[in-house]
């Protein structure tokens, strides 16, 4: 399991962009779990980024993208970034 960012964790960013991506994964009806098996990603470390814990890297941020079948950029301009 990934730690939180030592960083990072609870920065206004990241909370807005895990906010985004939790808006569009209910938005399409997925589960958490589903969504990371969508984006090839561990489950508990999807709900760490939708919780502000973690800074996924912008492959991350693509994957999650593809999976929910949007842009990276989308996400981002949903998250107001």
């Amino acid at each position: 399991m990934a730690k939180p960012s030592p960083t990072y964790a609870g920065d206004p960013v990241l909370m807005a962009l895990g906010a985004a991506i939790r808006r569009a994964r209910t938005g399409v009806g997925l589960s958490q779990e589903a969504l990371a098996v969508d984006a090839d990603l561990d489950r508990s470390y999807m709900g760490g980024i939708e919780r502000g814990e973690h800074n996924p890297t912008v492959m991350n941020v693509v994957k999650i993208a593809g999976a929910l079948k949007t842009s990276p950029s989308s996400l981002l301009g949903s998250a107001g970034l």
